[in-house]
């Protein structure tokens, strides 16, 4: 019922370096319309990633710094000559955030979002068991799950909730789907089903909510236990 970030991920990857030039990666990134990409070493092992976001970091630290640069160079020249300034970064291996966040392709397409928004990053490596660079997995990517179609979320619900995890009879559950929005109408044997069965429900993908309109034969919540006295025992009572 679920994706996997492997289902969903970019197998092809735009990759760098760490030797990669500044002038290089941005060209990377301009020629393949992306907004960022992974770095890797010579075993195609992830080392970090760059953004857009950090190419324009550094280059608006550097223009604003420009004349302050320069003042600082010639004042160091002129009191110690055998100095030299910090050479700003120019690679891939000096410009990528480090260490980079990765997800692995069975993970679930949920749990990568789950990542994404607790690190703050628009893209993640998909890497092997043995952290490999296999793939990559974007917001786009993550959000491709909610362009399924009605029919297939309803299919969905249909055959791996209501038919294979519950063993509901067929036309048990009356299942109907707009826009991503579920209705559950029908007649469950437990009331412990309903909760069940929604729930698995919100967890197909594509599903963007859950009207639950089912109704249960038997009511599984325990009666209430005699007090000494006689009476019902009422726990909000018990202390007074």
């Amino acid at each position: 019922m679920t994706r996997t970030v492997g289902e969903v991920m970019t197998s092809e990857v735009v990759e760098a370096h760490r030797d990669t030039s500044f002038k290089d990666v941005a060209r990377l990134l301009d020629q393949h319309r992306i907004s960022g990409l992974p770095v890797v070493d010579h075993d195609d092992k992830v080392l970090g990633v760059i953004s857009e976001t950090d190419l324009m970091r550094r280059h608006a630290a550097r223009s604003s710094r420009g004349r302050v640069r320069w003042f600082r160079k010639s004042a160091l020249r002129r009191s110690a000559p055998h100095l030299t300034t910090m050479a700003p970064a120019t690679t891939a291996g000096e410009l990528m955030s480090t260490p980079a966040v990765t997800v692995h392709p069975e993970q679930g397409v949920a749990d990568a979002a789950r990542v994404m928004e607790r690190h703050h990053v628009d893209r993640l490596p998909v890497v092997d068991e043995e952290d490999r660079l296999i793939g990559i997995a974007t917001r786009r990517d993550l959000l491709r799950i909610f362009l399924r179609t009605d029919e297939e979320i309803r299919r969905d619900v249909t055959d791996d909730v209501l038919t294979r995890a519950m063993s509901l009879p067929p036309h048990a559950v009356t299942v109907s789907v707009r826009d991503g929005m579920v209705t559950l109408e029908g007649q469950l044997e437990r009331q412990s089903d309903i909760f069940l069965t929604t729930q698995l429900t919100w967890r197909v993908d594509g599903v963007v909510g859950v009207v639950n309109s089912l109704t249960f034969h038997v009511d599984e919540t325990p009666p209430p236990e005699p007090h000494p006295s006689g009476g019902i025992a009422r726990p909000w009572l018990l202390n007074d």
